[in-house]
């Protein structure tokens, strides 16, 4: 499916990295861009007996529109020196508070772009945020690391494989990035899994119907954990995008990450796209 819609989650803090990776995928696609800024207002405890003052609470109100509308400005600016469409918004939302405002305005669109959270620089329910986008739009999120120069122009893509529903989704959403990518790598952790066929061939034989080339990698029985296998991968063959499926081991609260999702996600060097 072609990218023709994209939300940015702008960062209050910093330059805004994913703010112009998205602006620069808007570019690349011919998309419009969207900025959504959230200005989170404080929960006031329960426990307090004696009322806020009103003065306080409109301070804290006017804080908090005040960074939204300086995160937006940025992002205006990053449309402009792109020469893209563009937007801005701001939702309005009370810090620890449902997440329904943000999960409605993306709903709506071809891809989510987000940052990671910084953790010198933290993000209000940064993380929390990610996991409701992810579980819970439809939508495949793209999350940006914090450490990131804002550039994309993605030559070397992995594709970390395992043959699910989730990732073959996320394959699907990456294919405008995956048909101009010089270079791409279906990387297979194998752990013991046993395979119908040859491990990659089925994703091999897909892409190649739509003139893409692949080189197969299976890691067999790696000393380290799968996302650790990846991790080392991206690096030693200095990828520019991955591409993964999102998982949930909890059977009650299906936003709660996996294990190797979650570690792929804090310590992931490059743009991740991700779908569940």
């Amino acid at each position: 499916m072609a990218i023709k819609d994209i939300i940015v989650v702008t960062d209050l803090n910093g330059e805004q990295p994913a703010s112009q990776v998205g602006v620069a995928l808007a570019a690349r696609e011919g998309a419009h861009a969207t900025g959504l800024a959230l200005a989170f207002e404080p929960i006031v405890p329960g426990f307090i007996a004696a009322p806020m003052p009103a003065d306080f609470l409109q301070m804290a109100h006017d804080q908090a529109v005040s960074a939204a509308k300086k995160s937006l400005e940025k992002f205006d600016h990053y449309v402009k020196m792109a020469g893209i469409s563009g937007e801005t918004r701001t939702e309005e939302m009370v810090t620890g508070g449902s997440l329904d405002p943000v999960l409605r305005q993306a709903r709506l669109t071809d891809m989510i772009v987000v940052g990671q959270d910084n953790p010198d620089d933290p993000e209000p329910m940064r993380e929390l945020i990610i996991e409701a986008l992810l579980f819970d739009t439809g939508v495949p999120v793209m999350l940006v690391p914090y450490i990131s120069k804002g550039e994309f122009a993605p030559k070397k893509v992995m594709i970390a494989w395992d043959g699910s529903a989730t990732c073959a989704r996320a394959v699907h959403a990456a294919m405008p990035m995956l048909e101009k990518a010089d270079d791409v790598n279906v990387v297979i952790v194998d752990k013991g899994k046993t395979f119908v066929g040859e491990p990659g061939a089925d994703i091999a034989t897909y892409l190649a119907r739509h003139n893409i080339e692949v080189n197969v990698q299976v890691i067999a029985n790696p000393q380290v954990s799968v996302s650790d296998a990846l991790l080392n991968y991206v690096s030693e063959q200095n990828m520019d995008l991955v591409v993964m499926g999102g998982y949930g081991t909890s059977r009650f609260r299906e936003y709660i990450l996996g294990g190797a999702t979650r570690d792929i996600l804090s310590s992931m060097t490059v743009p991740v796209i991700m779908t569940h």
